[in-house]
C-alpha cells in the first residue's frame, strides 16, 4: 500500500493498535484505514514532531503553530484533541510515557510536561539555549533534554528542582535512554555519537560517523543499538555494566551508493529497519543475518520509517510526501 501526500512526511508510525499514521509538514495527520486514509488538519502550518499518546491511540504532533495535539479515530469518527499551546513557539520536540501518562514537549528553552489524567497539571523547565529534544526514561518518572552542552535530566514531576546536567561540549539533537535506564545516548549535530552511564556520569564518545546521526533505536531489550549515520545501519553492543564502551561497532547492509538516514528497530526482537537518502528501504534480521529490500525504487529521501512491534510490517514516508506500508518477508 502506497501514498502520495505531496508534502515532506515528518513521521511514520505504527499507533498502539497497530494503525499505520502519517504527521506531514503541511499540518495534516493521515490516518490510514481499510479504505485508504482519512485526513485530519491538525495543525495551521507544518508538523515538526510526533510520538505515540500514552494510551497508545493516536498520535500526539507539535507544531511551528506552538500548539501540541492528539489525533485519533475513536470507532469511525475522528477526534483531534488540543493538548497545550505555547503562543510564538515551535514544538521541535514531544514524548510521552504509556507507564506515566505523562506528555513533554519543547517549546524554545523550556520544557513542558503535561499529565492526560490531570488537566491542571503543568511543569516548565527552563533551560540556558533552546531544547532540541526530550525523552522519558522507562519508567516515565525522568526526562532527557537535549541541549548545548550536553543533556538535562529533570524528575518530570517535581515542580522546584535543578537538573542533573550530562555534560559534553557542543550541540545535542537527539536523546535516547537505554531500555534499563542505565545509560543515555545523544546524536550531535556533528557527525558523533556520545553518551553516558547515567548513574557516574562517565561518558562515551562514540565517532567515526561519514555524517550525521538522525535518529537510534535499540533492540533485543536494550542489548544492541542501531543508529543512522553511515552506509549501513551502526549497531553497538550493549551487554555488560558498561554499555558499549570500549566496544566496537558493526555496520550492517553496507552500501557505498547511499547512506542510512532513518532507522527504527523491535523493541524486544533482532529487527532492524532502515530507510536510505536515495529513497530505497530494507530490513535485516540481525540473528540470521538475512537482509530484505521492501522498497526497491529509488528516490526521494525516507524522512520516517518504523516498524511494527512484532517485526511483520514496516512503514515509510519520504521528503517528496511519498509514504507506504510494506509486509516484511516471513
Amino acid at each position: 500500500m502506497t501514498f502520495d501526500f505531496d508534502a515532506y512526511v515528518t513521521a511514520a508510525r505504527f499507533d498502539g493498535i497497530g494503525r499505520p499514521t502519517f504527521a506531514l509538514g503541511d499540518g495534516t495527520v493521515r490516518l490510514v484505514t481499510g479504505e485508504g486514509f482519512v485526513t485530519v488538519e491538525a495543525h495551521a502550518g507544518a508538523v515538526l514532531s510526533a510520538c505515540d499518546h500514552p494510551s497508545g491511540l493516536g498520535i500526539i504532533t507539535g507544531g511551528d503553530d506552538g500548539k501540541v495535539v492528539w489525533t485519533r479515530l475513536e470507532g469511525d469518527e475522528v477526534a483531534a484533541t488540543e493538548i497545550a499551546a505555547v503562543k510564538g513557539r515551535w514544538i521541535d520536540s514531544v514524548a510521552a510515557s504509556a507507564e506515566s501518562g505523562l506528555i513533554a514537549f519543547a517549546a524554545g528553552r523550556d520544557l513542558h510536561v503535561r499529565d492526560v489524567k490531570d488537566p491542571s497539571f503543568v511543569r516548565i523547565f527552563t533551560h540556558e539555549k533552546s531544547v532540541a529534544y526530550v525523552a522519558f526514561d522507562p519508567k516515565g518518572r525522568r526526562l532527557a533534554a537535549a541541549t548545548y552542552g550536553g543533556a538535562a535530566l529533570w524528575y518530570a514531576r517535581i515542580a522546584d528542582q535543578k537538573p542533573v546536567m550530562l555534560k559534553w561540549a557542543g550541540a545535542h539533537s537527539i536523546v535516547a535512554w537505554s531500555p534499563d535506564g542505565k545509560f543515555l545516548m545523544s546524536a550531535m549535530q556533528e557527525n558523533s555519537l556520545h553518551g553516558w552511564k547515567v548513574a557516574d556520569a562517565k561518558n562515551m564518545r562514540m565517532g567515526g560517523y561519514p555524517a550525521k546521526v538522525k535518529a537510534m533505536a535499540f533492540l533485543q531489550n536494550g542489548l544492541m543499538l542501531a543508529t543512522s549515520g553511515a552506509n549501513g545501519a551502526v549497531v553497538w553492543p550493549f551487554t555488560g555494566s558498561t554499555g558499549p564502551m570500549g566496544k566496537e561497532a558493526a555496520e550492517i547492509g553496507f552500501d557505498q551508493s547511499a547512506m542510512v538516514v532513518q532507522v527504527a528497530a523491535t523493541p524486544t526482537g533482532s529487527i532492524v529497519a532502515a530507510g536510505l537518502d536515495d529513497g530505497r528501504v530494507w530490513t535485516a534480521d540481525l540473528k540470521s543475518g538475512r537482509i530484505d529490500t521492501l522498497k526497491a525504487e529509488k528516490g526521494a529521501a525516507i524522512s520516517a520509517v518504523a516498524i511494527s512491534v512484532d517485526g511483520t510490517r514496516v512503514v515509510w514516508g519520504d521528503e517528496d510526501g511519498g509514504a507506504g506500508v510494506v509486509e516484511r518477508p516471513a
